[in-house]
């Protein structure tokens, strides 16, 4: 291969600078034109951050590769080739693990005898990233002039950065934002988060993100329970104009309600039994920055109306106290109750519910969110492969079958969750097997949801248990009140909530069903 060759496949992606091209796609044209010059069976373009390597785009290798974070300091080729200068060759033989063992196209398990190719993409004098062939015959790159995949690398840099200044100065500084705040979750020993997909309804949730981030309106997040609401609030902030002040949070669903008031505005001493100091509530230590109510719709109706004078005038009174306090806070909350329903009910405020809802952000289900679970699948793995050291993870073809075909009806959590068990049990079944986990349909243990109408059938086929219709009426309880005790932590007041019945009653039921409570966190029964 010359230079010359070379210069004539790039023209195209010159020309495509001037039309109105998606980033990624600028970035997959930049590949498909690298292997129109050099045949290879993988090709990964990766973007440099901090220590990890991000794809940004890839040919040939696995669709969760994308949602994949690589450490440099734990893969000691992508670390050789960008410590190089020029273009690096891997022995065939090479005995060094590589990234992508398990992910290539067409292959399973570690990758046997094959060749690979990697060079630095440096912009400005500083590294960029790397571009990665790899070929399946060991033979393939053999015959290459390394300078002239060198000077293509230098044109492919210079695309780069001709796509990266078409970003907005307003994209720039968000950017730099995300990292200064990823740099100080760093410095307190908290992992930072990201939000991973690329699916229309994805990609039109962080456009609401990046738009309302930057106003001070109060946001309210809804949708079902572990589609990531958390994140959302914890990303909202990041791109605010508070971001260098704090994001305090509060479940306001695990809290006692004699305790949410002191929690929220703080209290003085002697203001009720226990109260030995004063405090601050939650209100306080958010001055500046954002307050998260996650769980809001759970706020008993006396905590509603003082919630609200707080967000009209930013004025409050910490319980017990005759003394008004000015406090500057965001409000972001979080629910996953139809609010308007509780409004109508006459369990929420009408009035609070269009000052929390001025700009509503809805999350997507994961099942409505195309092709995002293999990414996120990718993004698991990815992060327990940290944890659990093992030489290398993949999800075969059947198990990515089935993460395609299933419902989710706990979400990104359930997922999340299912990874975690899946990669246990692939671990422990190939404990003395050398290649890379496999994860497959089997360790995955999907089963379908069922629905309204088997979930019918299967009452009708069902036989009433011994002792008829009473026992089977407090096993459905027992079930249902240890599911949602579980889900609120064990808090007694709100799981009442919860269930819409009297905290007395709860208590007495789950005396009676042999349930046990932490007594301790939720006082005596009422």
């Amino acid at each position: 291969m010359t230079p010359s060759p070379v210069l004539t496949t790039l023209l195209p992606l010159l020309d495509d600078l001037s039309r109105d091209l998606p980033q990624a796609e600028h970035y997959q044209r930049l590949l498909l034109a690298l292997r129109a010059c050099l045949p290879c069976d993988a090709l990964a373009l990766l973007r440099l951050e901090d220590d990890l390597l991000v794809p940004v785009a890839v040919l040939g290798l696995s669709p969760d590769t994308l949602g994949r974070r690589f450490r440099v300091s734990e893969h000691p080729r992508l670390a050789q080739v960008l410590a190089s200068r020029g273009a690096t060759r891997f022995a065939a033989d090479c005995e060094l693990p590589d990234p992508y063992d398990g992910l290539v196209e067409g292959t399973r398990g570690r990758l046997q005898v094959h060749d690979c190719l990697g060079c630095p993409l440096t912009i400005d004098d500083r590294p960029w990233g790397l571009l990665s062939l790899d070929s399946l015959d060991p033979a393939r790159f053999g015959h290459i002039d390394l300078p002239s995949l060198e000077a293509f690398t230098r044109l492919a840099a210079a695309t780069v950065k001709a796509c990266e200044r078409m970003n907005s100065l307003t994209r720039q500084a968000a950017d730099e934002r995300r990292r200064a705040e990823t740099w100080r979750q760093a410095a307190r020993c908290t992992p930072s988060r990201e939000l991973v997909g690329t699916s229309p309804a994805h990609r039109h949730l962080l456009k609401e993100i990046d738009l309302v981030a930057k106003s001070q309106l109060s946001v309210l997040i809804s949708g079902e329970t572990g589609v990531g609401k958390e994140l959302v609030a914890q990303a909202v902030h990041q791109q605010s104009d508070r971001r260098h002040k704090p994001l305090i949070s509060l479940n306001c669903a695990a809290l006692p309600e004699a305790l949410v008031e002191s929690e929220l505005f703080g209290h003085v001493r002697g203001a009720f039994s226990g109260a030995t100091g004063s405090r601050g509530g939650k209100f306080e230590l958010a001055d500046g920055g954002t307050l998260f109510l996650d769980e809001v719709g759970e706020l008993p109706l006396s905590v509603q109306a003082k919630l609200l004078r707080v967000l009209q005038n930013g004025q409050l009174q910490r319980l017990g106290s005759d003394q008004e306090c000015h406090v500057d806070v965001r409000i972001i909350a979080a629910t996953n109750r139809e609010l308007a329903e509780e409004v109508r009910a006459g369990r929420f405020r009408a009035d609070l519910y269009h000052r929390l809802g001025a700009y509503p952000l809805r999350v997507p289900a994961l099942r409505e969110r195309d092709g995002d679970v293999l990414l996120l699948a990718g993004h698991f793995l990815e992060r327990g492969r940290t944890r659990l050291q093992p030489s290398g993870l993949g999800l075969s073809q059947g198990a990515r079958d089935a993460l395609l075909a299933y419902d989710w009806p706990g979400n990104v959590r359930e997922l999340e969750h299912l990874i975690g068990r899946a990669m246990l049990r692939a671990r422990a079944n190939s404990a003395r097997s050398p290649l890379p986990l496999q994860l497959s349909a089997a360790d995955l243990e999907l089963t379908a949801v069922a629905t309204p109408t088997t979930a019918a059938a299967q009452v009708a086929d069902t036989q009433l248990p011994l002792g008829g219709l009473r026992r089977a009426v407090d096993a459905y309880q027992r079930q249902l009140i240890e599911s949602v005790l579980s889900r609120n932590q064990g808090n007694l007041s709100a799981t009442a909530r919860h269930l819409q019945i009297d905290r007395g009653n709860l208590h007495r039921l789950t005396r009676r069903l042999g349930l046990t409570t932490d007594a301790r966190r939720n006082g005596p029964p009422g």
